[in-house]
């Protein structure tokens, strides 16, 4: 009996050291795939960054180098000097429009929300199912059409044709939508019970437990605004109206030589870096958002 017990004992162990064996090899592979794929990220930033800080010599020099030799911080200066300082006003419009728009996409996002995850109204199935219908359709096929609704209303070159467009996302309301009905509907009965309407229990209740979604909303949205491209340079024919993306390809589209390349690798991290920022700073928030909406369909 003692012999038998013994055995398994050994078996066991061996299958244990092989299972761990086999978890560490697996591991690696997953580690090593992951870490390809940063670098693959990472390496274009880095060279944004390392050439921002090169002398045009440096740019220019062949072979390329991957650290600069001699850095100089002048190429920030030039940023904003000269014909370039028109990139203050194109970062001021990105800031405006990507606040107002922000407001907007999320007061429309949280009222659709409670509307399609509480309310019951004749049609809501239905109107829902439409709405993710449209998710369906690339949003590049609807510019025309827009551009069309936004020419007839005499709204180009203005602030209303960068805002108004964007100003609801079915992305989001299905996204918020998911958290809202996570939330018990207990509490729905018994604030209305208590005699509280249906915007008290919004502001009261739902906000503040779907607080993570929500601020998940808000960031993904303005990061959104600030990333846009197409659509601004379609409705933003004048110079004084565009965002920081399009005024980007607009101040360096006549370099062809590559003699701005390493103020144009400046002016691109000037503007990537509030984005670092608000990523490094809201990712908590992103990561808990994105985690409470995929629990209840």
């Amino acid at each position: 009996m003692a012999k038998v017990n013994e055995d398994l004992y050994f078996a066991s162990d061996e299958q244990a050291k092989r299972y761990e064996a086999i978890r560490k090899i697996k591991l690696f592979f997953i580690y090593f795939a992951l870490s390809i794929a940063a670098l693959f990220t990472l390496v274009p930033f880095y060279w944004m960054l390392a050439t921002s800080f090169k002398t045009l010599e440096e740019v220019q020099h062949v072979p390329a180098t991957f650290f600069p030799v001699q850095p100089t911080i002048d190429n920030y200066m030039n940023v904003f000097n000269g014909s370039n300082s028109i990139l203050i006003r194109y970062i001021g419009n990105t800031i405006l429009v990507g606040v107002l728009t922000t407001i907007l996409t999320v007061v429309t996002t949280i009222l659709a929300a409670f509307a399609f995850s509480r309310l019951e109204f004749k049609g809501k199935d239905l109107i829902f199912s439409l709405l993710l219908a449209t998710m369906m359709v690339p949003g590049e096929m609807m510019i025309m059409t827009n551009f069309t609704t936004v020419a007839q209303l005499n709204w180009l070159d203005s602030y209303q044709a960068l805002i108004v467009p964007f100003g609801a996302s079915v992305f989001y309301i299905f996204f918020l939508r998911q958290n809202f009905k996570q939330i018990p509907d207990e509490l729905y009965y018994a604030a209305k019970v208590d005699g509280n309407s249906d915007f008290k229990y919004l502001f009261k209740v739902m906000i503040p437990i779907a607080r993570p979604a929500i601020i998940t909303v808000t960031i993904l949205s303005m990061i959104g605004s600030w990333n846009a491209y197409i659509w601004p340079r379609t409705v933003s024919q004048g110079r004084e109206m565009k965002l920081v993306t399009d005024g980007l390809m607009t101040l360096f589209q006549s370099d062809t030589g590559g003699e701005t390349s390493h103020i144009m690798m400046a002016a691109t991290t000037v503007v990537s870096l509030p984005l670092l920022i608000a990523f490094v700073c809201f990712k908590k928030y992103i990561m808990r958002g994105v985690a409470r909406s995929g629990i209840k369909g």
